[in-house]
């Protein structure tokens, strides 16, 4: 499909408007693959394939789609310029990117001009019996609205990139991520991997009594107690939770 692409920068922005200073939605990983329906100057309008989001990005010079084998499963791969090469470059793929693996050497592999440690990596089938067993990689990291990355992440993204790593779609946004989720709990039978909703906010029980979210208040994401958290969010945004969801 002659205006299909592959995403192969490591986080590209995706706008709301076909402007810089226009909202943050969300990003474009590596190997994230995307469909092209309105150019205009400087900027494409984009579908991406996985999540069905839509936006802008900035025109730049992007691959044929991608066919990836494996996927990044550290918070940041560093890239290097030649195998056990002790230069390190200042090039980082975020978790969740997807890349495809053309040739081997010792526990290096190469994709385009660049090399990265096998040990970040999983084969692209790889599935976790925990969905959200590496969750607390993210522990600290700054929270941004629209972010998918180690360089900031919001509170649906910190759910979604999760399901994807393990090959399973999610929507993008919270009030979507509710809808989705059909089964719902009480918090009462609050366990691990549940998903607690707020209007336009997410966690995710880490056991019955803690969770995680990325929480802007707080600027990061953070683990804290699941009942001092809903107290919080109450008392300081007036907001009760709408539903726990299970998947």
């Amino acid at each position: 499909m002659k205006n299909s692409f592959g995403n192969n920068l490591p986080i590209v922005n995706l706008y709301k408007k076909s402007c810089l200073k226009s909202l943050i939605d969300t990003q474009l990983l590596y190997g994230d693959n995307f469909i092209v329906t309105k150019k205009q100057r400087g900027w494409n309008k984009i579908r991406i394939k996985q999540d069905g989001y839509k936006g802008y990005i900035k025109k730049r010079k992007f691959s044929k789609p991608m066919k990836p084998n494996f996927k990044v499963s550290v918070l940041k791969a560093r890239l290097f310029s030649q195998p056990l090469s002790k230069k390190k470059l200042k090039k980082f793929l975020p978790y969740n990117s997807k890349i495809q693996i053309i040739k081997k050497n010792r526990n290096f592999g190469k994709f385009e001009n660049y090399w990265i440690k096998i040990s970040d990596l999983k084969k692209i089938n790889f599935k976790y019996r925990d969905i959200f067993k590496d969750i607390k990689l993210f522990k600290n990291t700054k929270y941004l609205w629209g972010g998918k990355s180690y360089k900031g992440i919001d509170c649906s993204a910190l759910v979604q990139i999760f399901f994807n790593q393990n090959n399973k779609y999610c929507p993008r946004d919270s009030k979507d991520q509710e809808k989705y989720f059909k089964r719902k709990i009480k918090l009462k039978n609050l366990r691990k991997n549940d998903m607690i909703f707020w209007k336009g906010h997410v966690a995710i029980a880490l056991s019955k009594n803690k969770l995680i979210h990325a929480y802007g208040p707080m600027k990061k994401v953070v683990i804290m107690n699941t009942k001092k958290t809903i107290e919080r969010i109450y008392k300081t945004a007036n907001l009760k939770v709408t539903s726990i969801r299970r998947f």
